[in-house]
């Protein structure tokens, strides 16, 4: 039996511990537009028992989402018993809304100040992954995917606008590690080669619970 399909079949192994169990687990994938995180949570759940977890996809939140932001992220915690896969977070406040300017400095400011204390209080295991690729992977991929003939359409005007931003994302994610220091970054730019890691730190910190 091969690494990878031992790996699968204890990550089941471990859904199904963690809802017979009543655990509440959020799995939470950032990282730059390209990154991998939304085909990482595929091959997450592609075996997984579809009564041990949900997908939360990446949305553009509301006006009132936006001027509620925590709040509104408890009504998307996991329920007893579920593991729950994230695209893109709660952590969006830290990262892409500032550079983008879709959120003021003070509500940003008033996220970092209140993430730590506001996780704590959800009777909940939040697992971090940070999907690392460099700038030239990420142009690289972004520029396929709108060369792609059948995925063309996921290529957007904020995918030209992160591009000019690598440098800003990298200083916001910075910051937000040394606020938030509980992150696994794992070196994504080569998914052939990496693609079994992102795997392996989710068991290690599912095995935690």
């Amino acid at each position: 039996m091969n690494t990878r399909l031992q790996n699968l079949i204890r990550l089941n192994e471990l859904a199904e511990s963690i809802h017979r169990q009543g655990k509440r687990i959020a799995v939470l994938l950032e990282g730059r537009d390209g990154a991998g995180k939304s085909g990482t949570i595929r091959d997450f759940t592609h075996y997984l028992p579809p009564y041990t977890y949900k997908v939360v996809p990446s949305f553009m939140p509301t006006k009132k989402q936006m001027a509620q932001w925590l709040p509104s992220w408890s009504k998307r915690m996991p329920k007893k018993g579920e593991i729950v896969f994230y695209d893109r977070s709660h952590y969006s406040r830290a990262l892409l809304q500032p550079v983008m300017a879709w959120c003021s400095q003070k509500q940003y400011a008033n996220f970092m100040n209140k993430v730590n204390s506001w996780e704590s209080s959800q009777d909940i295991t939040f697992i971090k992954l940070w999907l690392s690729i460099s700038k030239q992977e990420q142009d690289m991929r972004l520029n396929n995917r709108k060369a792609d003939p059948l995925r063309y359409w996921k290529f957007s005007s904020n995918d030209k606008k992160s591009l000019s931003a690598f440098d800003k994302v990298t200083l916001q994610k910075e910051d937000m590690f040394n606020y938030c220091p509980t992150w696994n970054s794992i070196d994504y730019n080569n998914k052939t080669i990496g693609r079994d890691i992102p795997l392996e730190t989710l068991i290690k910190e599912l095995e935690k619970c």
